[in-house]
């Protein structure tokens, strides 16, 4: 099957390749005005010659010939492109970006040469700006020179197949003759990319959305793989996986904005259907949140992250309220994993990108109080119904009821000496208070019942499993000095 999907990908029509150049600046360039600057411009364009002709296959003498040539004498006028001039410097900025196309990576050529610009003026003018006995040979050079003919800088001519799919660097300004050999260097941004490609995903959808689909294939295949169960899994990706993602990105130019946020989609969107270490989760909506900018994304990608948020902030909440069952302490980090959740639903509700897109911001404490409240009622009708003795007689139901009675008070003990401080510290939430409040009144209301039942005739197994039960009340009501003061 991967041979049939490979043939076919090769047999689709060719991309048009992109190099995404950024000219960012140069430094310690040649003075060649009157005043001792320069006015910088660079000319940049993609020289792409047949097979053979030139690049790897050609003779040094060759290259270096073609290396020595202006950009305006090799590229066409209608592929070249022109930074702006700045004026009066020796150390430009400029921060400008082009994409350059072409369709043979292995014959192509990046071309960059810089150039002083030169207005016509009067010697007059000139002379108002001689500063030293070099201004004065230059007012001589211009002299002979055609009006208006610009001065060359040095150039910068690299292979693009010998560039990284990233790459930002400086590279030495190269002269045509050997005077001023050391010319400065300029500091340029490569991207290679792509902008048309053939496959159906590429044709009907965003390079966005593919790309988080792809991630999205790609985080379920690690977590399949994964021997030790997916809750002990760390988020991280194979060295293959990130890879691929990493060309991917760079081939389409997706930002690192919209990856963190393919990211945050494609991870939450499995959280809710397979537990795993939330902490990668966490890692991502901080990112989203440092780079965080509204104006970035279209309106159905907005819509898109904000039910995101309020999917996984309701399915979180829904854990919570399940915590016992959850994250039972027999299982391996599960406070850990309790907190780690608890930190995400806390920094959810705290981000600029949560509180602009979604128009009812939660109040957070109260839907985790209501959540546990809820919890804890469904915890102790559970264990009620796996206590009831299949059998109902007075011992039976004597038994149970201490049986029942234990479980709560190891539960309230649990959530006094370990889970109440997770609560504490990430929401500010008194866990025991709110479950000792409900079970209380759970429990005096479910043992008045049974004991309504009972009558004077009881068996002595009865009477020792209510004497037992009354030691356990005692415990369940000493424990009611670990309640807050606002409880």
């Amino acid at each position: 099957e991967h041979n049939i999907i490979l043939q076919r990908t090769k047999g689709l029509e060719s991309p048009i390749f992109c190099l995404k150049a950024t000219v960012k600046q140069a430094r310690g360039i040649l003075g060649k005005d009157v005043s001792g600057f320069s006015d910088p411009y660079c000319l940049l364009g993609i020289e792409t010659k047949k097979p053979g002709s030139s690049g790897h296959g050609s003779t040094p003498q060759e290259n270096k010939k073609r290396a020595k040539a202006v950009v305006k004498n090799l590229i066409p006028e209608d592929q070249t492109h022109r930074t702006q001039v700045i004026p009066q410097t020796l150390n430009p900025l400029w921060n400008e970006t082009f994409i350059l196309e072409f369709k043979d990576i292995e014959n192509a050529r990046f071309h960059l040469d810089m150039w002083d610009f030169d207005e016509v003026e009067s010697v007059r003018h000139k002379l108002g700006e001689l500063s030293d006995l070099h201004g004065l040979k230059r007012i001589f050079k211009d002299a002979r020179k055609d009006k208006g003919q610009h001065d060359f800088l040095g150039n910068v001519v690299l292979h693009v197949q010998d560039l990284h799919c990233r790459e930002d660097r400086w590279h030495n300004l190269e002269p045509r003759t050997e005077t001023y050999p050391n010319r400065g260097q300029c500091r340029l941004q490569f991207l290679l990319m792509h902008k048309r490609r053939a496959t159906t995903a590429s044709k009907t959808q965003p390079s966005y959305t593919v790309h988080r689909h792809l991630l999205q294939q790609l985080v379920s295949y690690e977590i399949l793989q994964h021997q030790d169960g997916s809750t002990s899994w760390d988020g991280e990706l194979s060295k293959l996986a990130n890879t691929i993602l990493y060309l991917h990105a760079s081939q389409k130019d997706l930002s690192n904005f919209h990856q963190d946020m393919a990211k945050w989609l494609a991870y939450s969107k499995l959280y809710l259907i397979l537990e795993f270490n939330s902490n990668c989760l966490l890692h991502q909506i901080t990112s989203i949140e440092y780079q965080w900018m509204q104006g970035r994304l279209k309106p159905e990608q907005k819509a898109e992250l904000a039910e995101s948020f309020q999917s996984l902030l309701a399915y979180g909440i829904s854990l919570i309220q399940r915590y016992r069952i959850v994250f039972p302490l027999s299982a391996p980090n599960s406070t850990q994993r309790l907190q780690s959740l608890l930190r995400l639903l806390v920094q959810i509700c705290k981000m600029k990108a949560f509180r602009e897109l979604c128009t009812v911001t939660p109040d957070l404490q109260q839907m985790m109080t209501e959540a546990l409240k809820s919890g804890t009622i469904e915890w102790f009708q559970m264990k009620k119904q796996h206590l009831k003795p299949m059998v109902k007689t007075m011992e039976e139901c004597g038994k149970a009821l201490v049986s029942l009675v234990i479980e709560v008070n190891a539960d309230l003990q649990q959530c006094h000496r370990i889970w109440n401080k997770y609560f504490s510290n990430t929401m500010r939430l008194d866990l025991f208070s709110i479950a000792y409040l409900e079970l209380q009144g759970l429990v005096s209301c479910y043992v008045k019942e049974e004991l309504i039942k009972m009558d004077s005739g009881m068996s002595h197994l009865t009477a020792e499993s209510l004497f037992q039960l009354y030691l356990n009340l005692q415990e369940l009501h000493r424990m009611k000095e670990f309640l807050c003061n606002r409880c």
